[in-house]
């Protein structure tokens, strides 16, 4: 591979790893793990989070998840969600206690994240969205046709 390629697929990796880690370092802050605020990023988004949902959004392992979210219904921050649960797969929501426990992280990452899509503007965020998934795509069938 060219020298130009490598560095290039390096700056690449590197910004995707800073990316997580800005959201790392967001979490420590506050006092919650970045696996737990994935919980609370995806009920944010769906309101609602399964352990199949965050595991597959995030690529994940299954036991990790299940960890956090054993430990949130054991703090009493998540409960089971019969409405949204199908079959085995098991949909969990905030207690009144969790929405009370969340409120600050999630208004702080609204605020956060706000003030990113302003610096860098809706547009811009589009176009590096969709070029991301396109590269994911790209990156996963190159992958599989190693195999």
């Amino acid at each position: 591979m060219e020298k130009e390629t490598l560095n290039l697929l390096n700056r690449v990796n590197r910004a995707i790893i800073k990316f997580r880690g800005i959201y790392s370092v967001w979490s420590n802050e506050r006092g919650i793990s970045y696996h737990e605020m994935l919980v609370l990023y995806t009920i944010r988004e769906n309101g609602f989070c399964t352990q199949k949902q965050i595991c597959g959004n995030y690529l994940l392992p299954k036991q990790t998840i299940h960890n956090v979210i054993a430990s949130l219904r054991k703090d009493g921050i998540l409960i089971y969600d019969e409405k949204d649960s199908k079959g085995r797969e098991k949909a969990f929501v905030l207690s009144e206690k969790g929405k009370e426990y969340a409120a600050p992280f999630l208004e702080s990452l609204d605020t956060v994240e706000s003030r990113a899509l302003e610096l860098l503007g809706e547009g811009k965020l589009q176009v590096l969205t969709e070029l991301l998934l396109e590269y994911d795509r790209a990156l996963k069938l190159a992958l599989e046709e190693s195999r």
